[in-house]
């Protein structure tokens, strides 16, 4: 699994330094990374929201877990490694700055960032989020999405600076919720990916926890109920399905689970504020 933007020209200023991005990628880990390094003012940075393996970087050697954020900068050989039986997925940018930032005033985020050619510990500033925000833009390329992916770009680097200044050791980090993190993944691919037949006692029996339990994680990890869980799932991938001109409203209602067109609709205006075929005119008018 792997998902790549090699081909997009994004390019940025941060501090006053232009910033260009070479590579941008979300990729489970199916292989060992051999050992490599980077040119003069590139870097990497390296999230990893799930799984688990192993890096070498500078000749030692780090445990990998969800959670781990590092960057390396130029010159820095890593070589990467997943758990194979909970292999390690990671989100990267890869980038250069255009110029020396070097010289700029201390307090500077890309003089910081520039100085520090490899760092590795938690996150404590939910680049997570930043990460599955800027993939979604790139998905999707909405108006707007060029000057978004800036701005994401340029907010994972300051947070990244934030990191540095917690100087804290890995070490000092209690270990991750292993059964949290397992729990968030289940929960995550079935209502991405089983929109159509969702069942609370089929989540729940996925996750080994009765329904009561699952209603309470669901509101611990997203704030919503099962059901608003549920609707969020179907209408999101309703507005998709609209999108498409061939396919009649019926066949879509069919395709999400709903026992006629009529409930459907409803739903759907419920949800949205307009009927599902306004919703379809109205995009085709846009």
């Amino acid at each position: 699994m792997k998902t790549s933007y090699s081909d997009i020209d994004i390019q940025f200023t941060l501090d006053g330094t232009p910033i260009q991005v070479l590579n941008i990628i979300f990729e489970q880990f199916s292989r060992t990374i051999p050992a490599h390094s980077h040119g003069s003012r590139s870097y990497e940075i390296h999230y990893i929201p799930f799984g688990y393996g192993n890096l070498k970087a500078d000749g030692k050697s780090y445990e990998i877990a969800p959670n781990t954020l590092y960057v390396t900068g130029p010159h820095v050989e890593h070589a990467q490694a997943p758990l194979m039986s909970d292999p390690m997925q990671e989100y990267c940018v890869y980038f250069k700055l255009k110029a020396d930032s070097h010289n700029r005033k201390a307090s500077s985020v890309l003089n910081r960032f520039a100085q520090t050619t490899f760092w590795i510990g938690p996150d404590t500033q939910d680049i997570h989020a930043l990460f599955r925000q800027l993939f979604w833009e790139l998905e999707h390329q909405y108006t707007g999405y060029r000057l978004q992916v800036e701005l994401l770009l340029s907010q994972i680097l300051i947070c990244m600076v934030r990191n540095y200044e917690q100087k804290k050791d890995l070490s000092s980090y209690p270990a991750p919720n292993l059964q949290a993190d397992k729990a968030s993944v289940i929960i995550e691919e079935y209502f991405l990916y089983e929109y159509q037949n969702l069942s609370l006692d089929t989540l729940a029996d996925r996750l080994k926890l009765s329904t009561r339990q699952t209603q309470r994680l669901l509101k611990e990890f997203y704030g919503k109920s099962f059901q608003e869980k549920k609707a969020e799932a179907r209408m999101s991938a309703a507005a998709i399905l609209l999108e498409d001109r061939e396919r009649s409203i019926t066949s879509i209602a069919n395709l999400l689970g709903y026992s006629s067109v009529e409930h459907f609709s409803s739903a759907f205006r419920s949800y949205y504020q307009v009927s599902p075929r306004l919703y379809r005119q109205k995009m085709i008018d846009a």
